[in-house]
């Protein structure tokens, strides 16, 4: 006799779900299964976590604490889920997705498809031309804190699939094991680290934010990237008085802005001084402030508030780039460090030099510095001669531009 499942999940759902979370790649959870693993008996596997789902009977494994360091300081805490339970939540996140994205507002950027911080970059800047103050608000422990209760009420507003309400419900309860192996329950939040996480996040902040932002205030702009946020607003009276509102509205649903990175700051430029301290931001690895600006109608330069690459981010790429010990891999030649490193560094110029792209010059020399030590390690003759290995990188630079993507560029190409 063939097995009732209370619910109907399709199949091709699994296999779809499965490339993804192969391409998102990822560490392994606590039963130490890598993808690989998983793959070798994909099959029977899939078939095994549909099976379980389908029937009611899946309860996802705890969730791993894996502490990582924030680039400001600090650590934050991951809760990473086994490589079988990411699948059953991106089946989830696959089939909630589509309904929920008709309702989120277009100025919320994180997570979502056809979105991107770049985007949210392009549109701050140009409201910072316009409005002289921004309030620039971050929640404290956001993901750890969000209200089960008022999460849930949110899902069930959106769907009534029982499959899909069920499963968000464990997964909100699945305790955390942590480092020392003991497990703790939990009674609030979403582990961030989870595939499932971060659109629940949104659709937590669609309500608590975006939605009260425009029912409320639709006068004041607003940009918000999962839990990092901007209000534009037009003068300190207002901005004073959104930041109030903001504290009330998030103490309301249980979340608390951070008392240090939540702040006003004046949009400075050569034609408005007003006398406030703040006058930056740092937002998506990015520092908003009067920077000097080149008009390329008449090539004159002017002071404008313009996004450049933070001094955060800046190091956060060097230490990068130390980790990988770039200097030490001399087992591969020039081409193989190329062919390894040109797509970690097509990704920071694609990304951090979309604007004032100059300001990656610090990160460029500290890498063709690595590639001067390399060479020393790699070549007895230029082990003792600094100044000789730095001529060989730069000829090869000057024969072969197109051997490393930051050597192509005329703005930011090679220099040591």
């Amino acid at each position: 006799m063939e097995e009732i499942r209370p619910f109907s999940i399709q199949k091709q759902l699994f296999a779809k779900a499965f490339e993804k979370v192969k391409e998102n790649a990822g560490t392994f959870g606590v039963d130490g299964q890598l993808i690989e693993d998983f793959e070798r008996n994909l099959k029977d596997n899939l078939y095994k976590i549909w099976n379980r789902m389908s029937s009611g009977s899946y309860f996802p494994p705890p969730v791993k604490a894996v502490p990582i360091p924030k680039k400001t300081g600090g650590k934050r805490i991951l809760g990473i889920p086994t490589v079988g339970d990411r699948i059953c939540q991106m089946v989830v996140k696959l089939a909630l997705e589509p309904v929920l994205e008709p309702y989120f507002l277009s100025d919320s950027y994180g997570y979502r498809p056809n979105k991107s911080a770049l985007d949210a970059i392009k549109v701050t800047r140009q409201r910072c031309w316009r409005y002289s103050w921004v309030v620039e608000y971050d929640i404290r422990g956001c993901f750890d804190n969000i209200s089960h209760q008022l999460l849930m009420k949110a899902v069930k507003t959106h769907t009534d699939v029982k499959w899909i309400v069920l499963y968000i419900e464990r997964w909100l309860k699945a305790p955390m094991q942590q480092e020392n192996g003991t497990v703790e329950i939990r009674d609030r939040g979403t582990p961030q680290g989870g595939v499932i996480s971060p659109l629940l996040c949104n659709l937590f902040l669609h309500y608590v934010f975006d939605h009260w932002m425009t029912r409320k205030y639709p006068e004041v702009p607003w940009c918000r990237y999962a839990d990092d946020g901007l209000l534009h607003c037009k003068t300190l009276k207002e901005a004073e008085e959104m930041m109030l509102k903001l504290r009330e509205r998030f103490a309301e649903c249980g979340l608390e802005l951070h008392p240090e990175k939540t702040k006003i700051v004046h949009c400075e430029d050569e034609k408005d001084k007003a006398n406030y301290p703040n006058k930056s931001f740092d937002y998506l690895g990015y520092t908003f402030k009067a920077r000097i600006c080149k008009n390329t109608k008449d090539n004159s330069f002017f002071m404008g508030f313009n996004p450049a690459v933070s001094e955060n981010a800046k190091k956060s790429m060097r230490a990068r780039i130390r980790k990988d010990k770039v200097r030490l891999r001399n087992d591969l030649d020039l081409e193989e460090l190329a062919e390894w490193y040109n797509p970690i560094l097509q990704g920071w110029l694609s990304y951090y030099g979309a604007y004032h792209g100059s300001e990656m010059r610090k990160v460029l020399r500290h890498f063709n510095l690595a590639l001067v030590n390399w060479a020393r390690r790699k070549y007895q003759a230029l082990n003792r001669s600094k100044t000789q290995a730095s001529r060989l990188i730069m000829g090869i630079a000057k024969k072969q531009p197109e051997l490393f993507v930051h050597w192509r560029g005329t703005m930011i190409g090679p220099f040591i």
